[in-house]
């Protein structure tokens, strides 16, 4: 019987990639799997601070962190429109090429500018990462939508709490220098970007490649674990789109496959749908939320570890900086997890958990600001960690209950540039040298001011909204 199942393995894994989910799901899982086994990164700025590199805090905060901010706005939109039209396996080649460069600059890298343009092929890195999810979409069937999305997001989870209590463990059993924890980062992201040439090249895309004839993609897969209400005005979110299937008309000179003609058609397309989405109050302000909410949560987790060497010194106090991070990684997906199974309407209990969870999400920022112990500290990041997670899921719910896999991408990728718009103003106005350049301590109590504001800001727009339906 074992030889029968194992030969029946073998002849599934060796089947063409075309007519198998299996094949590009392992590869795309390896892929993620080693990308995101970085043991150094809940150490950064002790190694970066410390003897290998000796870099201020000051420096690393006004200096170098930055840029990631700024390569990231950057990138983002003309990333987002070539990995479809060069069907995401370049990119997500890319992708790996940036994440080795990025730490062969962290090994053998020495001064201010190594670092920033270190930080600057991260940037890179986190534009692609469209690619690493929408990748799936184009070489799997329908049916397995929900089954591949599910491992490739929970391998990355798996990958990063296990490179975290590794690290932890190598840092405090072992007494490795953090020089070595990022040699095997290095290697692993070498890994990564072997498995990402292994990856089938997809013969189709979301946009610019569609097969003609096909329908629409289905919606993003796991929504139905939330809640099968209908909005609460009974409208669609969004009304009177035209999908990229070819339902344009046959004599339509933008049917024309031209590229030039294919380019445009694919613009105007998307122009139209994003108007019709936002033109949804409900999806508008839910979208609101989450832009200002992911850039107050992508500038904490920017900064938080400058933060916590201020509380405590890396160079004279132990830290636990790896465990923290694997707890609150474990948290977040436990929340994440949770809003996803419990069986609650959310489209009427999303308002009430969105006014408290961020009350304790602006709460815990104050509580890292405030105290002077460190554990204190930690407590509060995996307080915001979590509440962040629990709410982002809602969120990205509410905003794509009734899109399909096209608009759900399109809609995400503009919530996400208008998140660094806006994440990019805070750098510049709080963090930069440029602007007020204070220091990370008060940043945090202004993330905590932003996110409460954001939310004040959210629900009386909504509730004026909701008084005119």
């Amino acid at each position: 019987a074992r030889e029968i199942l194992s030969e029946q393995w073998i002849a599934l894994l060796r089947t063409s990639p075309s007519h198998s989910w299996v094949f590009p799901t392992v590869i795309l899982c390896c892929f993620g799997f080693f990308s995101m086994m970085k043991p150094s990164e809940p150490f950064v700025v002790p190694y970066l601070a410390g003897p290998d590199k000796n870099i201020s805090l000051s420096t690393i905060t006004k200096e170098v962190f930055p840029i990631w901010t700024y390569s990231y706005l950057a990138l983002l939109l003309p990333v987002f429109i070539v990995t479809d039209y060069v069907r995401y396996k370049p990119v997500i080649i890319l992708q790996g090429i940036s994440f080795v460069v990025t730490w062969l600059l962290l090994v053998f890298g020495q001064g201010l500018r190594a670092m920033q343009v270190l930080e600057f092929f991260y940037g890179m890195v986190s534009a692609s990462e469209v690619a690493y999810y929408a990748y799936i979409y184009s070489v799997v069937s329908p049916e397995h939508y929900q089954k591949v999305s599910g491992y490739c997001r929970s391998v990355t989870l798996v990958a990063y709490t296990v490179a975290s209590v590794l690290a932890q463990l190598l840092v405090s059993l072992a007494r490795l220098s953090y020089f070595y924890l990022n040699v095997i980062s290095l290697a692993s992201v070498c890994v990564a970007l072997l498995f990402s040439l292994f990856l089938p090249m997809p013969e189709k895309s979301m946009f610019f490649h569609v097969q003609p004839g096909k329908g629409a993609p289905p919606k993003p897969p796991g929504k139905d674990a939330f809640s099968k209400e209908p909005q609460k005005d009974g409208k669609p979110v969004c009304k009177g789109l035209v999908t990229f299937s070819g339902n344009l008309g046959d004599d339509d000179p933008l049917n024309d496959p031209k590229p030039g003609n294919v380019t445009l058609r694919v613009f105007v397309q998307w122009f139209q749908d994003l108007k019709g989405c936002y033109s949804s109050k409900h999806l508008f302000y839910w979208s609101l939320w989450w832009a200002f909410s992911t850039a107050g949560f992508n500038q904490v987790l920017n900064y938080v570890q400058i933060l916590w060497d201020y509380k405590a010194p890396s160079q004279s106090s132990s830290i636990y900086n790896g465990a923290v991070e694997a707890l609150a990684t474990f948290g977040g997906a436990l929340a994440a997890f949770a809003a996803g199974c419990v069986k609650v309407n959310w489209n009427l209990a999303g308002e009430l958990a969105l006014a408290i969870f961020s009350a304790a999400d602006a709460g815990s920022l104050l509580l890292m600001h405030y105290t002077t112990n460190i554990w204190v500290c930690y407590a509060g990041f995996l307080i915001f960690k979590s509440s962040y997670m629990l709410l982002i899921t809602i969120a990205a719910f509410q905003i794509a209950v009734n899109l399909s896999v096209e608009r759900y991408a399109l809609v995400f990728g503009i919530n996400t540039f208008v998140a660094l718009v806006i994440q990019t103003v805070m750098t510049i106005a709080v963090v930069d040298n440029q602007g007020l350049g204070l220091p990370v301590s008060i940043q945090v109590i202004i993330n905590g001011i932003i996110v409460s504001i954001a939310f004040c800001f959210w629900l009386f727009s909504f509730s004026i909204v909701s008084s005119m339906e």
